[in-house]
């Protein structure tokens, strides 16, 4: 979809994005004399593949952003930008060939149905990966649900190879966001394996050890898996939020739908959350709520004999129809608005059942916090999203909640979409919120975009500085200190 193919402010947000690099961006305002570092993001960087166009907002061909910050002379700061296309097989049919050659999340190639069954003995899931970033055991990472993550190069964005959680021979998906302790030197991440006995199955690496490879630490046999996007983790315990958004797994396998497609809401079920011992690997328990769906865990922390969980809860999952690109173009275009919501979940006793408390009940989504402080923390307070005003269409705002009373502040500006809220913290803080917000903002009346810095304390804007073309739609990213050019 190009700009314009729409009535909605936010379409040049589903477009194409040219590949550029630009040395000195115009900025507006004075940035932090102490920020310095990259903001690397990652996302779609086209919906439109010849004469087609992907079908959803989680699928295109994955283009990675650097901003980076310097403060140079002193004279305020500089901003640098480059994008570049992740070089993957998804992208390079895309550009010589012209096609879509990958099932995505919601767009699948034209195929024979030779091909499709083929596609059962040999399943090539895409290698766009659009989704997040992580640095892990020193290798900067994109990722993707599917079991392959690209590694780059943090500066100059060059694609270096690829790698994986998982190596089973099964259909398998992973999330997109891996728990990272420094402290412990450990990375852990979800697999889900479909198959005709299907498995969850944590992988742990230990990032201490050059060449480690990723074990398995947990596992749990399930009939129908569920879509999952994130897992909790506390400093004790894991937790698998299994949603009753489920899948045959024989149906998935067999690629007659794009993959999405071939889930079902099964509310009767509700949503189970399986607890695991962290270092042992061992079941907990599992407890059942209420029916709810979830992209995000936003926090997870010990309290007694309880894991307290915090994520962005939707009473149904519905949210993902809403992401079709053709609902988007619906002048009344609305999306279902997720709320920060908490669940306490017992360890001992007989108890099998929780119920879950809205914090908040101000709209949020792509939910972030201070990560490397604050995750698996009881005191961790302040987190920031995007958010949805009264009228139809995308996300239009920034907010900042704070989870202790629900009190919240907003970023908003006419015909602006901000992305992700991504919290860079003061050095020698002390107070949580002592630092910056960075967003990347669509600016839809004059079609291009800007990276936005905001006070995280008071939640104003401090600077902006202006790129020249539109940034697509995009979904996560992190700052590193230590990614600078020479």
């Amino acid at each position: 979809m190009t700009a314009g193919t729409t009535s909605q402010g936010f379409a040049a947000g589903f477009g194409e994005s040219p590949e550029v690099e630009i040395d000195d961006v115009p900025v507006r305002g004075i940035l932090p004399n102490w920020l310095e570092g990259s903001l690397l993001r990652n996302g779609p960087g086209s919906f439109q593949v010849g004469e087609r166009r992907y079908r959803h907002w989680f699928d295109g061909l994955a283009m990675l952003h650097r901003f980076t910050i310097s403060q140079g002379d002193g004279s305020g700061g500089r901003v640098s930008y480059q994008n570049r296309f992740l070089e993957t097989e998804a992208y390079r049919a895309a550009r010589d060939e012209g096609r879509i050659a990958f099932p995505e999340f919601a767009t699948d190639p034209c195929r024979s149905l030779f091909a499709r069954a083929m596609a059962v003995f040999d399943p090539k899931p895409t290698d766009s990966a659009k989704v997040n970033i992580a640095k892990v055991a020193e290798k900067f990472l994109a990722l993707a649900e599917t079991p392959i993550q690209v590694e780059f190069d943090p500066v100059t964005l060059t694609t270096v190879g690829v790698t994986g959680w998982d190596t089973s021979n099964f259909g398998r998906m992973t999330t997109v966001h891996p728990q990272l302790d420094d402290a412990r030197g450990e990375a852990i991440n979800l697999v889900t394996r479909f198959n005709a006995s299907s498995q969850y199955v944590f992988r742990h690496l230990d990032t201490t050890t050059p060449g480690a490879t990723p074990t398995t630490l947990a596992h749990r046999r399930v009939g129908e898996p569920g879509y999952i996007h994130s897992f909790g983790m506390s400093e004790r315990y894991l937790v698998l939020a299994e949603f009753p958004l489920v899948v045959n797994p024989i149906s998935l396998l067999l690629w007659l739908k794009p993959y999405i497609e071939n889930f079902r809401w099964k509310p009767e079920r509700g949503t189970r959350f399986h607890v695991f011992d962290r270092e042992t690997g061992a079941h907990v328990k599992t407890v059942t709520s209420a029916a709810f769906f979830a992209f995000h865990h936003v926090n997870a922390y010990d309290d007694g004999d309880e894991v307290v969980v915090d994520l962005v809860g939707y009473d149904d999952a519905s949210v993902i129809e809403a992401f079709y690109l053709h609902r988007l173009e619906e002048p009344d275009a609305r999306i279902p608005p997720g709320t920060l919501r908490r669940f306490r979940l017992p360890l001992t006793g007989g108890a099998r059942t929780v119920t879950g408390e809205e914090i908040s009940s101000t709209p949020i989504e792509l939910p972030s916090l201070d990560y490397a402080r604050m995750n698996t923390r009881p005191d961790h307070r302040y987190v920031y999203g995007v958010s949805l005003g009264d009228r139809p269409g995308f996300y239009d705002r920034l907010v900042k909640i704070d989870n202790r009373d629900g009190t919240t502040l907003t970023w908003h500006a006419e015909d602006c979409f901000p992305g992700e809220g991504v919290f860079v913290g003061r050095p020698g803080r002390e107070a949580e919120d002592d630092g910056v917000v960075l967003s990347v903002v669509l600016d839809a009346a004059a079609e291009t975009s800007f990276l936005l810095v905001l006070d995280a304390a008071s939640f104003t804007e401090v600077a902006r500085a202006e790129l020249p073309h539109a940034v697509l739609h995009g979904y996560h990213g992190q700052f590193y200190g230590d990614v600078r050019p020479s």
